[in-house]
């Protein structure tokens, strides 16, 4: 099925929709969206709000005071959101915050009632919703004082420092139509580099309407404008874009159902990449699989290794895809005869084979396995991860010993064999990147490709 998108902020429950709210709701169905959130600013916007969301399956609310109003907030507002938040499809506090733009409210009170916001959400149990706007030290610091760790900045306007600091904290960061504006550099530049996991998307209608729209009211159908551009500036598909931010939505929010079967054939842009085993021979300290069970929005936490025959089946026509890659969430040869298998497969069918490996392959399997991968594999990526053994050993702890000078002999007999070889570092702390470059040309190799410590696939 293809994956669908979450509009996780917007206003249905403000003026500007009440005259053809019923039209806004089926276009954002047709859509293809699977779930909004519409998100209260007013004690009495929260009200209604929460009525929308009762009235619609796929509509869900969130309850609070915008920092704008933050000047009408009292014990009995607060009283209010606390029994409203009873309500079943109240997902969150908020939106709350700063703004130092407007200063609708003076700055002292908006800071009084975000922190009352919190105190709720932390007593709820609940996700809060964070409006920042020039105010990055004093969100930062009362983010910290308040120790909540549940949250998302919407419509993220900071700096790069401010949104390391606040993923830092658990925080998501989620990314509205300015950042199909091409004037809006420094959001482009950080949209381009949240790590999947913390990254979310909204379209803050009525407000902040992408491209080609601009200048018009917002509505949830168009968040789709904004998925298509954050794909072309991190290099993946919409559908990717869709399933990494709607499993962010879901597990923030507690809204739909997490995929819970692992996969064993997912596709990341235009590549359909073959999960075959979870075992490494490597426990790499930078490893994602140590921290969740998802790439790319892909569950890859195998309850059963799959056959030759099922993998099979799950790849159809390989031909479709750029690739079929060995990799997933374990050391593909650790099951050296699935490859051999389903790569002469994957070839009689027109397909390109790749294989990603930690370079273990002829220590796991007791001999040189790459002459029987000739004509079977067109390309190998090999984890370098470092520039001398004792990095190697401290970073990836492999479980054979002398396992870095093994990689090295591994890429070399890679070339006799396999048409295109590739090594890869990861920027983690104690690479060195320059001199692991000189490293794969005195391998023979042509460069190295450096991932970002936080990207997978």
């Amino acid at each position: 099925m293809k994956p669908r998108l979450i509009d996780t902020h917007c206003h249905l429950e403000m003026p500007q929709f009440e005259a053809d709210l019923p039209d806004i709701i089926e276009r954002a169905k047709e859509a293809g969206l699977e779930a909004v959130i519409t998100v209260g600013t007013t004690p009495e916007g929260s009200e209604k709000a929460v009525r929308l969301a009762e009235g619609n399956d796929f509509i869900y609310a969130a309850i609070g005071v915008h920092p704008h109003d933050a000047k009408d907030f009292s014990d009995e507002v607060y009283n209010a959101l606390k029994s409203l938040s009873c309500r079943k499809k109240v997902v969150a506090i908020g939106e709350t915050g700063l703004d130092y733009h407007y200063d609708h409210s003076q700055r002292e009170v908006q800071q009084k009632v975000f922190e009352r916001h919190l105190v709720l959400a932390r007593e709820l149990d609940l996700p809060v919703i964070v409006h920042s706007r020039e105010a990055k030290e004093d969100t930062l610091r009362i983010l910290k004082e308040s120790g909540w760790q549940k949250g998302v900045l919407h419509c993220f306007s900071g700096d790069m420092d401010m949104a390391e600091q606040v993923m830092g904290m658990g925080f998501y960061l989620s990314i509205a139509g300015p950042v199909t504006f091409k004037k809006s550099r420094s959001l482009r530049e950080i949209a381009a580099r949240i790590p999947d996991d913390y990254l979310l998307i909204e379209t803050d209608a009525p407000y902040l309407t992408p491209e080609p729209f601009r200048g018009r009211r917002n509505e949830p159908a168009y968040v789709s404008y904004t998925a298509n551009e954050l794909a072309l500036l991190r290099g993946v598909t919409p559908e990717d874009i869709a399933r990494i931010t709607a499993l962010n939505a879901k597990r923030l929010f507690g809204i739909g159902q997490l995929p819970q079967a692992g996969e064993i054939a997912y596709q990341i842009r235009e590549s359909l990449y073959l999960n075959i085993t979870n075992r490494c021979t490597n426990a790499c300290s930078f490893c994602v699989r140590f921290s969740s069970d998802f790439v790319k929005g892909h569950n890859l936490r195998l309850k059963n290794e799959p056959t030759a025959e099922e993998l099979e089946n799950a790849i159809g026509d390989p031909a479709r895809y750029k690739e079929v890659v060995f990799c997933g969430y374990g050391e593909p040869f650790m099951r050296l005869d699935v490859i051999k298998d389903v790569a002469s497969w994957i070839k009689a069918r027109g397909g390109r084979v790749r294989v990603n490996t930690n370079g273990h392959g002829n220590l796991i399997n007791g001999r040189n396995v790459l002459p029987e991968l000739q004509g079977l594999v067109d390309a190998v990526s090999v984890s370098l991860d470092a520039q001398d053994e004792a990095t190697y050993d401290k970073l990836c702890k492999p479980v054979y010993k002398h396992a870095f000078n093994a990689v090295l002999e591994f890429i070399k007999e890679a070339g006799k064999h396999i048409p295109d070889v590739q090594a890869t570092i990861v920027d983690a702390a104690g690479v060195d990147v320059e001199r692991s470059r000189e490293l794969a040309k005195e391998l023979g190799l042509k460069d190295l490709r450096v991932r970002k410590l936080d990207v997978v696939g």
